[in-house]
């Protein structure tokens, strides 16, 4: 099987708008940045098993993506998530490829192993995805073949994935993992992140700023 990862990044210089509350601009490109390189970490872990292609017409980004020898799908309209897997995923299948995975750059906690298992658990034709913590985003989708239901990302996309794949009468599994899971959009996730066990980029960044954050279980709560 011939599959292909995906890593759409956006432009890092205005990146992750809605943490505003929390960090700054720069500490927010800081940010991205170290997350996305969490996640580029864990796919140079699996790169055995696939190839690494980060979707971005981000200078910064593609110059990481040769740091870990990643190729780059250029994104040249730079419009949205969905439209740059949309046209990545229609090169992908001009390539070869028998498969996709799309995983967000937002993901910190990611891991070789937890990308390991959404690979073991690839159907000969259908899809795995792994929902976001609070089941509302899709932060990783495998679909074999690539085209087999179109992607449309956002802060509640899981849900219209699952529908999607449901009317395609083929096999979907659905995994729950704790790093995959756990997606950076909002100011009380930032605290969910430094509280979780590990020393990736992201965190380690985090907690150098000792920056004072919402109250957990009042956001959880409020949610």
């Amino acid at each position: 099987m011939l599959t292909a990862l995906l890593i759409p990044v956006k432009n890092l210089t205005n990146a992750k708008q809605r943490l505003g509350d929390a960090l700054h601009q720069p500490q927010r490109s800081q940010f991205a940045e170290a997350m996305l390189r969490d996640v580029m970490t864990a796919a140079a872990g699996v790169t055995d098993r696939l190839d690494v292609y980060l979707v971005t017409g981000d200078a910064h980004a593609q110059a990481m993506a040769g740091e870990f020898n990643f190729g780059v799908i250029e994104d040249t309209r730079n419009e949205s998530e969905t439209a740059a897997i949309e046209m990545a995923t229609a090169w992908c299948e001009h390539q070869g490829y028998d498969a996709t995975v799309v995983v967000p750059g937002d993901i910190p906690l990611i891991t070789s192993a937890e990308l390991g298992r959404v690979l073991d658990a690839t159907p000969a034709e259908g899809a795995v995805f792994v929902p976001a913590y609070d089941r509302r985003g899709s932060n990783c989708i495998l679909r074999r073949p690539a085209s087999i239901i179109p992607l449309r990302f956002g802060n509640d996309s899981f849900m219209p994935h699952c529908e999607a794949m449901k009317q395609t009468g083929k096999p979907l599994i659905i995994l729950e993992m704790p790093g995959i899971g756990l997606d950076i959009d909002n100011p009380h996730e930032l605290d969910l992140l430094v509280q979780r066990d590990g020393d990736t980029h992201a965190q380690r960044l985090l907690r150098s700023w000792s920056i004072a954050m919402p109250d957990t279980e009042t956001w959880e709560a409020a949610g």
